[in-house]
């Protein structure tokens, strides 16, 4: 944490995993309480800034996956780290492992991504 806060100092912004900048313009203000906001953001934005690019990478390539092998199946809905499908269930199997590979395997890092799938009739039911 301290060495994300001094290459903040040092640049001015921070960066998520895919290379994503956050500019953080109060990271060298006189006012601690207004620096103390700029700092957590610093130390907040490569690990919450790169999930999202994680789940929006994933996204892409589950779209493009679902059109390609021309499946009924549509993601909806992104909910934080969720993704809500409108799944036709013939579709299930093939269409829960596509998610699952796409989001695992969106960025690659060195430790393992955990993924859940859940399938009800509503978003309530799936979990």
């Amino acid at each position: 944490m301290t060495d994300t806060i001094e290459f903040a100092r040092q640049h001015g912004y921070v960066e998520t995993i895919t290379g994503r900048r956050r500019y953080l313009r109060d990271i060298r203000s006189a006012n601690a309480s207004v620096r103390g906001a700029a700092e957590r953001n610093a130390i907040n934005t490569p690990i919450q800034g790169t999930a999202a690019d994680m789940i929006k990478l994933a996204m892409v390539h589950i779209h493009r996956q679902l059109a390609a092998r021309k499946l009924k199946t549509k993601m909806i809905l992104q909910v934080h780290d969720e993704l809500v499908f409108d799944l036709y269930r013939a579709e299930q199997e093939e269409v829960m492992a596509l998610v699952e590979d796409k989001m695992k395997t969106a960025i690659q890092l060195d430790v393992p991504i955990v993924v859940e799938i859940g399938v009800g009739k509503n978003w309530l039911e799936a979990h």
